[in-house]
């Protein structure tokens, strides 16, 4: 039986055959022969979750437009596709040319969450490729790993050759330059590793050395050879409108997550919320123009058949000409019947206006994060809103025809206390009164208020990458009081899973040691652990246990100023300094103001001509 005979007879009985079958719209299959350098992308996560990201599409194209290179894509199986490629002796195979794993010059992962880590082992092992950077030979694959949680590497570093810090559309083809000479010139694997650590925004952690203290914590990240920064600085994309972005995607036979057009109008934040990793690691705003984004779109909607634009960023409602951008959309695809969605909606943009334009073809649903329950605790956190942003926003949406609205908040937050737990429930309850207030004859029917409570866990170079994540006992306690709290009639909970969100801290805030962990646990069996069904908290504590390390050394231990992180050797372009100050501002429930309205002196402003807002002296 010939390998597609295998795979025919496999996707016979697996659930959800779409997911391996490959074909769809706008992929590319160029000639393996006639292309050099091989590039195979790994999401680890499954189709669904990987066919949904926007970076995947973005470094797709990029790679496949250039004549000297091939991308095609892996994602992690299921369960019972797993089994049965073991049945049958199959690897892990491409998606484009069902090409193994191990037969490509560069495998790529992209690291978007920390949960996904068992499954890079995973893919890996099932692609042919030895777990380790050490134990890979010459003829080994190169592994590289970007993302926002390739900003703190070392947990992973055991298994990644190169990470990716920043922005990956330029530094994503001189990387790939230098594996072609690799092959092309016969260069050795550690020669290529030494000339990629070169590079501005890659960092190789086989030529660095880690050392600890007595107490467990780091001593320092050293370079061991010439080559090797002893900071490495992340790279940044300045010019949207001038760099790479696709014109047509791969569009998928079934259904994923985000299955529309998702359309990047910014990248970055302004806002500086001291819980959120993402509004640092994309530092700074840059914006793409109005006639940009028009182009795009049209050129989008031609190329997939989408009937939905999803206006994508940190925080779409900062964009300087949103209301513009949506009139003129809609005033294109009206006719068309094609909707605008506005996702990460910030509850005191301006709204309203952009809201009636959206509706003009069908209504999408509104999502709001007021993150806390009281003005106390969202000044804590430096959200910038307050309860009278959210009502009146949520009036304009009720009024505006729509009747289900998401709210998101956090619990476990530094600060914390019963009172701010109950001011969750306080919002909900106004919220469902500015439903009632709008007479009803002009109301929507159906009111759905849906409130999702997170648990907070602390992320490097955030404010908040000292503070102690609750224990478990208190985490749960905090879920029981906000079910007994939220039990109103018209509004649904829903909280994350406690275990998950522990493990999640262990290794955002992880050192190299976690690595060891990390397999350990992969041979006891764990594997898509981002997924309720198939996550084994009890085999995660046997690998702690065996691997001697315990797991609230990393979750629920407070830093000090002085300790050395496990990702000091990173530059974000936010000083820690900058950082403990936000830090003491929380503490004291003072606010920072917004970016736009002068420079807070983050540590941008020492990278002549990468923001715009940096004109102002530093803290």
């Amino acid at each position: 039986m010939d390998l597609n005979d295998k795979i025919e007879k496999i996707l016979e009985k697996v659930q959800k055959a779409p997911r391996y079958t490959g074909g769809e719209m706008n992929t590319e299959v160029k000639g393996w022969d006639e292309c050099p350098l091989h590039f195979g992308f790994c999401f680890p996560d499954t189709y669904e979750v990987g066919m949904s990201h926007l970076g995947m599409k973005i470094l797709y194209g990029l790679i496949n437009r250039e004549s000297w290179s091939l991308c095609e894509r892996f994602f992690m199986p299921w369960t019972d596709m797993i089994a049965l490629m073991e049945e049958e002796q199959l690897p892990l195979l491409s998606m484009e040319s069902r090409h193994p794993l191990n037969a490509f010059d560069v495998i790529g992962f992209t690291l978007q969450y920390e949960m996904s880590f068992s499954n890079i082992l995973a893919m890996l092992k099932m692609g042919g490729v030895p777990l380790e950077s050490s134990e890979r030979g010459e003829t080994d694959p190169i592994v590289v790993a970007g993302g926002p949680c390739a900003f703190n590497p070392e947990p992973l570093a055991d298994f990644i050759d190169a990470f990716m810090i920043g922005d990956g559309e330029d530094v994503m083809t001189e990387l790939n330059r230098v594996i072609l000479e690799r092959k092309e010139k016969g260069l050795s694997r550690e020669a290529c590793l030494k000339k990629l650590a070169q590079l501005e925004g890659v960092y190789v952690p086989s030529l660095y050395d880690v050392t600890y203290n007595e107490d467990g914590t780091v001593a320092s990240v050293t370079p061991n050879c010439a080559e090797a920064p002893a900071t490495v600085r992340k790279r940044v994309v300045v010019d949207l409108n001038n760099t790479y972005y696709p014109e047509e995607f791969p569009v998928p036979y079934t259904e994923v997550i985000f299955d529309r057009i998702m359309l990047e109008i910014m990248r970055g934040c302004t806002r500086g919320c001291r819980f959120c990793q993402a509004g640092i690691l994309y530092r700074p705003v840059r914006e793409r123009s109005m006639e940009k984004l028009i182009d795009l779109a049209e050129k989008l909607l031609n190329s997939t058949g989408y009937e939905e634009i999803s206006l994508s960023s940190l925080s779409s409602g900062d964009y300087s000409c949103l209301p513009e951008l949506i009139r003129e959309l809609m005033k294109r695809m009206k006719e068309k019947r094609i909707s605008i969605s506005l996702p990460s909606l910030r509850i005191d943009s301006v709204l309203k206006e952009s809201l009636e334009e959206t509706q003009q073809v069908r209504k999408t649903s509104l999502t709001f994060a007021p993150e806390a329950g009281t003005q106390r605790m969202r000044d804590v956190i430096n959200k910038g809103v307050t309860e009278e942003d959210l009502l009146g926003k949520v009036r304009d949406a009720f009024e505006g025809g729509w009747s289900s609205v998401k709210l998101y908040f956090m619990s476990g937050l530094p600060t914390e206390t019963t009172e701010d737990l109950d001011g969750i429930a306080d919002l909900a309850r106004k919220v469902i009164a500015e439903y009632f207030n709008v007479p009803k004859t002009q109301r929507a029917k159906g009111l759905r208020v849906t409130v999702s409570v997170s648990v907070f866990v602390p992320k490097p170079f955030t404010p908040f990458q000292w503070a102690a994540q609750d224990t478990l006992d208190a985490i749960i306690a905090k879920q029981e009081h906000l079910r007994q709290v939220l039990n109103i009639k018209g509004v649904t909970f829903h909280w994350h899973e406690p275990y998950v969100s522990f493990l999640e801290a262990c290794f955002a805030r992880g050192d190299r040691r976690m690595g060891r962990v990390l397999r350990s646990a992969f041979e006891k069996g764990c594997i898509l652990d981002g997924w309720n069904e198939t996550f084994r908290y009890d085999l995660w504590m046997e690998a702690f246990r065996d691997c001697g390390l315990d797991p609230a050394f990393y979750a629920h231990r407070a830093r000090t100023k002085e300790e050395v992180l496990p990702w000091d050797h990173i530059d974000s372009g936010v000083t820690k300094q900058f950082l403990w100050h936000e830090k003491e501002k929380s503490e004291r429930a003072e606010t920072t103001k917004d970016c736009r309205k002068g420079c807070n002196g983050c540590g941008l402003q020492r990278w002549k001509g990468v923001c715009s807002y940096a004109n102002a002296g530093s803290v």
